[in-house]
């Protein structure tokens, strides 16, 4: 991978190619390797690098993008022009702000040697397992193993730069019957690949679909649910992009305040709920800049109920007198001490939710989302999973998911099919399943 010397040089050559006076360049260096498995046998194995450079130029209020993967001088000149004429065909952005000046950046990062060197030997065993597991039930499993190492790098023209590097690493495994009448599904991110298990991921999927045998209907409605971490980690992100202070103060937030102005320092949810980001969580990777290259910071959204911050971007700070503040990349949900069990055991009678699937925004002031549950729907009765349900959809907010959330769990980091975050997982009351889905 481009080391961070290599960055800043080809960062130089980009900015002196353009006479333009605001010169942006973000650069990545990636390497992906992966296993994609199905019907109990590997079906792709690869290993992939890819290096890119993204240019962006500036005069008059007037900005053009481009990118390029070959790095030669030629190829990034001949870069640096296209982006300049795109330039002068674009109209001027009347919220185009100056680019900021060397910033201060944290050296922490997310990074592991053993899953950055991880190849073939480390992951094979893994799938094999998640198969083995499947195979010793009669069932037939399919998912994917990858690791990702990446450096990353930013620069501009105002003598900003900017460099920082993660690794990561994500377990998936899907198991049907043969019959394609049950499923089960569990998943694992980690930045340290050692913490990832694919003993335990083949067991509890194996494990959901011999559960999830002859589910009996029930009415759609609103039930008291158990979501698994992964079920919230599915929803809570999609509620970070409406922190957003213009979206507040211009009325189209939930965050806004009937009349004008927002709802900072108002109480809304339950004291026991703390929304905060974490972009240096040492289980949850990220870079140490967000959008525009501001500095990543630890931020308190919501602080036992409270709203406490909104999210500020240069511009909209810029016209209210404001600092800006990172996005809210990061968001983990303080959670509790309970086991999952402990919190089915609370529960008299209600619904567990391992996952959601092709989640979807109905109304975005509100963040009413849409979507379905798949791969292991349960029935909880007098504290006990008694019965496999057929699959719901909902149509539900992450703000009311909140607000009606009774009881937390401890938190674990998550990764589902839309999103992900440090989440526990939850007990929530009046959570709204609006029709049955029959699909498995």
């Amino acid at each position: 991978m481009l080391t961070k010397d290599q960055f800043q040089e080809l960062a130089k050559k980009a900015i002196a190619a353009t006479t333009f006076p605001e010169c942006s360049v973000n650069a990545a260096s990636v390497e992906n390797t992966f296993v994609r498995f199905a019907l109990n046998g590997v079906t792709t194995s690869g290993f992939v690098v890819n290096q890119s450079l993204s240019i962006s130029v500036t005069k008059e209020g007037k900005t053009g993008n481009t990118s390029v993967d070959e790095l030669d001088e030629k190829a990034i000149r001949d870069a640096v022009r296209a982006a300049e004429q795109l330039a002068m065909l674009s109209p001027p952005n009347p919220e185009n702000v100056p680019p900021l000046g060397p910033q201060k950046y944290s050296a922490v990062d997310n990074w592991v040697d053993s899953t950055a060197r991880a190849r073939n030997p480390v992951l094979v065993p893994h799938v094999k397992a998640v198969i083995d597991a499947a195979k010793a039930k009669g069932l037939v499993a399919a998912g994917y193993f990858e690791r990702n190492a990446g450096h990353f790098a930013i620069a501009n023209k105002a003598g900003n730069f900017g460099f920082g590097r993660y690794t990561d690493a994500y377990l998936s495994a899907t198991v049907r019957n043969p019959e394609g009448t049950s499923s089960g599904w569990a998943s694992q991110p980690a930045v340290k690949i050692e913490d990832i298990s694919g003993e335990a991921i083949g067991r509890i999927a194996s494990e959901k679909c011999m559960k999830w045998k002859n589910p009996v209907k029930l009415e759609p409605g609103k039930y008291t649910v158990v979501l698994e971490p992964t079920a919230v980690g599915d929803l809570l992100p999609l509620m970070a992009f409406s922190l957003q202070a213009r979206a507040a103060e211009e009325g189209r937030s939930f965050m806004s305040k009937k009349g004008g102005g927002t709802l900072v320092g108002d109480k809304m949810f339950p004291e026991f709920i703390t929304v905060r980001s974490d972009p240096f969580h040492k289980l949850n990777p990220a870079l140490p800049w967000g959008n525009g290259g501001l500095p990543s910071a630890p931020m308190t959204w919501i602080e036992k109920g409270v709203v406490k911050n909104l999210f500020y971007d240069r511009y909209y700070a810029m016209k209210a007198g404001k600092e800006p503040t990172p996005f809210p990349a990061g968001i983990l949900l303080e959670g509790g001490e309970k086991s999952l069990d402990e919190l089915i055991a609370g529960v008299e009678r209600g619904l567990l939710v391992t996952r959601f699937w092709y989640i979807r925004v109905v109304n975005p002031q509100t963040v009413q989302l849409t979507g379905l549950t798949r791969d292991g729907l349960f029935l909880i009765e007098n504290g006990k999973v008694t019965s496999p349900v057929v699959n719901f959809r909902f149509n539900e907010s992450p703000v009311r998911m909140l607000q009606n959330t009774v009881a937390m769990g401890r938190p674990v980091r998550t990764r589902g099919g839309e999103s992900g975050m440090i989440a526990p997982p939850l007990v929530v009351k009046d959570f709204n399943f609006s029709s049955i889905s029959d699909a498995v």
